[in-house]
């Protein structure tokens, strides 16, 4: 305590010329609205720069999340081709676009997500400018998440399957059945699978998938896993709880599924082509 004592009698004048010059500048800064400015500016630019530091911390953090979905696609990937039997080794550089199949998937950026209203839509980066058209599902690597309803050139705005007038083909991944996939607009990761005959066999922890019996997904990509389920009152039907694999709060990136097929499917399902 001494020693700081010691420092300010040792340096009182410095000290005295410190805080007359600091008292300057603040009446300096608000008696001129031309200095006043110059500092509002300077200030801005600190704090702007703190914000851009700690947003550059931000992404890299939610980087680091996006790299772990993308390396758990691939290793997905890689254990699908393993089991038909193909070296993903000698195939890593075959251009798969030269193929002759039906499904194309086409890479966008989610730029808004609804989730919290009765009827949910989401905003992605990719339009007609890149093959998008609606009618077109929309997934991420852990299952779908809803339908392409319209599009401009560069965007395209999708019906979330959290809209109370989303309807999906999804079924169980050991069976045939299948049923209509809702949202009773309560729990954003929590759907309903409907019309599900009291037949079906069903336990909690079952997988539903979609069931391909459109020309918008193709059978086979998840949705999630039976939380709970119950007849209705006439005890013909399943009302059926689905925990989601996707956190639907939380979507990045996306993929749109293209149908190269859909044209000719739906023109047979025309009426008069039966």
């Amino acid at each position: 305590m001494q020693q700081i004592i010691n420092f300010l009698i040792r340096n009182k004048h410095f000290l005295l010329f410190l805080f007359l010059l600091f008292l300057s500048l603040i009446f300096t800064i608000q008696s001129h609205s031309y200095h006043k400015s110059k500092f509002v500016s300077s200030t801005n630019f600190l704090s702007g720069g703190i914000y851009n530091w700690r947003h550059s911390i931000t992404d890299y953090f939610r980087l680091q999340k996006e790299n772990e979905r993308l390396l758990q696609e691939n290793e997905r990937l890689h254990n699908q081709l393993s089991a038909l039997g193909i070296d993903t080794v000698a195939t890593r550089f075959i251009d798969t676009v030269s193929f002759d199949k039906p499904y194309t998937y086409i890479k966008g950026r989610v730029i808004k997500n609804d989730y919290s209203k009765i009827d949910n839509y989401i905003l992605v980066d990719k339009g007609e400018n890149d093959s998008i058209k609606p009618d077109m599902g929309v997934i991420t690597d852990k299952g779908i998440i809803g339908i392409i309803e319209n599009t401009s050139k560069n965007y395209s705005r999708v019906i979330s399957i959290l809209n109370s007038n989303s309807r999906i083909n999804a079924g169980f991944k050991k069976s045939n059945q299948y049923g209509s996939l809702i949202w009773n607009g309560k729990d954003p990761n929590i759907v309903q699978l409907e019309t599900i005959p009291r037949q079906a066999l069903i336990k909690e922890g079952d997988t539903i998938i979609t069931h391909g019996r459109s020309t918008i997904f193709p059978r086979g990509i998840g949705i999630g896993t039976i939380l709970n389920y119950k007849l209705d009152e006439t005890k013909s039907y399943y009302h059926i709880d689905v925990q989601l694999f996707n956190d639907m709060t939380d979507i990045g990136f996306v993929y749109a599924i293209q149908n190269s097929d859909a044209v000719e499917i739906k023109s047979l399902e025309m009426p008069g082509n039966e």
